[in-house]
């Protein structure tokens, strides 16, 4: 009996460490053309487990819009069937969601490598040990702060970049708020490399570190990331354990001092997009609200990246409003999009976020703006849903090459401006 109780144990030990997969599942795309449509689907997710890709939940479903979501292997028959049956207009975007996420990785590496690489994903360890290696090779351009810690107690290292000069106009920018978006991270990796390899050599860059300091926050949540690696590719939020729930995680892009729990956002723990029980009840949230309290004197520019949709946003996201500056926003938004366009042809859609994508509350770049800094922007990185959050890694150097571009147009703007 007693072995019989030891078997039992060690099986459920080894379920709950184990990665979770997911063979068979599909991701499905719907046609939303009508209110009738719009109805279904929301209907379906009551009953149905959907995992919405974009947008990301049921109340965001509108006509005239494409809906992404993973369904599970035993229930994508039922989904389809009903998508038949109301004549909805539907493709599979993956017919095998495991063998998608197997394909993310390059063919000359099925599981990581322990070296860091610009063109390959890096897990947490990699970039650790990155953020620490960049600084010390490069002490006049880069300095490593440690701005908090996360809900598992774990450092979020943020790189100051730019010549240490006197007090300068500065922008923050954040990757990786959203756990399974992983070519966030990536790109804020690769713009340490542009800083570092082509100061000195590329006059934009080198006026720009000159006269501006870059605040970047390579992974802002950190515990969902390691999870993603280690149990659940396509998490979400973060890993703070709620105390009156068994369900883990906020969505720390619904944590933030604004519209707080109002539109866009759940209070249920163990939905996609809960607030957390108060505005910044997150480590992380609170982390890098504190940093740009204390340095709002000199920060003009809030710069967050996000997957997947191709689009660059700008406030307002909790209200349809258009924002007092937004006639400025939204010419530095194209000029931007036109500088991102030009080296791989990608055309991205830019404007308000509420009416460009849908609306949410307790947002970071809503916040950012909130506290005074005028040209807040969120970028939806590559791609529009073939790959979704798995963007295949031979795509990490072109998405990251033209968002540089992106980065620079905005950044000159900001540069140049009287405030």
């Amino acid at each position: 009996m007693a072995r019989l109780v030891l078997l039992c144990l060690t099986s459920l030990a080894l379920a709950a460490s184990a990665t979770r997969r997911f063979d068979g599942e599909k991701v499905f795309r719907v046609n939303v053309q009508t209110d009738k449509d719009a109805e279904v689907l929301r209907n379906l997710s009551s009953v149905v487990m959907l995992d919405f890709w974009r947008p990301d939940s049921a109340h965001h479903i509108v006509p005239e819009m494409d809906v992404d979501f993973r369904v599970s292997a035993g229930q994508h028959a039922t989904v389809q069937d009903l998508l038949e049956q109301k004549n909805m207009q539907y493709k599979i975007l993956f017919h095998n969601l495991q063998e998608g996420i197997e394909k993310q990785f390059s063919k000359r590496r099925r599981f990581p490598l322990s070296a860091h690489s610009y063109t390959r994903y890096n897990n947490w360890n990699q970039i650790i040990s990155w953020t620490k290696r960049i600084a010390e090779k490069n002490p006049k351009l880069v300095s490593r702060v440690e701005i908090g810690t996360t809900s598992e107690g774990g450092p979020m290292f943020l790189l100051k970049v730019g010549k240490l000069t006197s007090e300068k106009k500065a922008i923050f920018m954040d990757c990786g708020i959203h756990a399974r978006e992983w070519i966030s991270p990536a790109f804020c990796q690769w713009f340490l490399k542009e800083a570092t390899n082509t100061y000195g050599k590329d006059k934009t860059m080198t006026n720009l570190l000159k006269e501006m300091t870059f605040y970047v926050l390579p992974v802002l949540n950190v515990d969902g990331y390691v999870f993603t690696w280690k149990k659940n590719r396509l998490w979400r939020k973060n890993r703070s354990k709620s105390p009156d729930s068994e369900c883990f995680g906020t969505d720390l892009n619904r944590n933030f001092n604004i519209a707080w729990g109002t539109l866009g956002s759940s209070n249920n723990p163990c939905s996609e997009m809960y607030s957390g029980s108060a505005p910044e009840s997150e480590k992380e949230t609170k982390a890098v609200a504190n940093f740009i309290r204390n340095h709002i004197h000199s920060i003009k520019a809030y710069l967050s990246f996000h997957s997947y949709s191709e689009m660059l946003l700008f406030p307002f996201s909790y209200k349809y409003d258009l924002a007092p500056n937004h006639e400025e926003l939204n010419a530095v938004a194209k000029a931007a999009v036109e500088a991102l366009s030009s080296v791989h042809g990608t055309n991205y859609t830019y404007g308000p976020s509420a009416s460009t994508i849908y609306p949410t509350a307790g947002s970071s770049d809503d916040w950012a703006y909130e506290q005074g800094i005028k040209y807040s922007y969120t970028f939806e990185l590559r791609d529009t849903g073939e790959y979704g959050f798995l963007l295949p890694e031979y795509l990490i150097k072109p998405t990251c090459e033209e968002t540089m571009l992106a980065v620079k147009s905005i950044a000159n703007h900001v540069l140049s401006s009287a405030t």
